[in-house]
C-alpha cells in the first residue's frame, strides 16, 4: 500500500490564509450566510442549520459528490433526515454490506481526489 504524507500547517482563526482550503470554505460559508440572513436579520440563529445542510449537500468540484454523500452514501432531502437515530435500535442485518459499499465509495472518492490533484500539478 502506498504511503501518503501530509504537511501540517498551523493556522489561527484570525489568519486562515495559512490553509487555502479553510479560507475557501470560510468564504463560501460567509456568502451563503449573508444570502440567507439578509431578509431575516433578527432570525439569523434559526437559519444556521439550513446553511449547514446546504453546505454539506453541495457537491465538491473535485469529486462531484457532496460531503454528506461521501460519509452517508445519500444526500438528505431535508434537515429532518439529519435527526439522529435512537441508540437503543439494533443495527440492520445488512450492516456489513453497507459498510463495504461505503468503503468502496470512499476508495472511489480518494481516487477522484488524487486524479484532481494531479491535474492541478500538471
Amino acid at each position: 500500500m502506498e504511503e501518503i504524507t501530509c504537511k501540517l500547517k498551523y493556522s489561527t482563526t484570525c489568519h486562515p490564509q495559512t490553509d487555502g482550503q479553510t479560507e475557501v470554505t470560510n468564504q463560501t460559508l460567509g456568502a451563503l450566510l449573508r444570502a440567507l440572513i439578509k431578509p431575516c436579520l433578527k432570525a439569523w440563529d434559526l437559519l444556521l442549520l439550513h446553511a449547514k445542510v446546504a453546505h454539506h449537500k453541495a457537491p465538491s468540484k473535485a469529486i462531484a459528490l457532496s460531503p454528506f454523500k461521501v460519509v452517508y452514501e445519500f444526500d438528505p432531502l431535508s434537515s429532518l433526515d439529519l435527526v439522529p437515530r435512537p441508540m437503543d435500535q439494533k443495527p440492520n442485518i445488512d450492516a456489513s454490506n453497507r459498510v463495504e459499499e461505503v468503503q468502496k465509495l470512499h476508495e472511489q472518492v480518494k481516487g477522484k481526489i488524487e486524479k484532481h490533484n494531479i491535474s492541478y500539478q500538471a
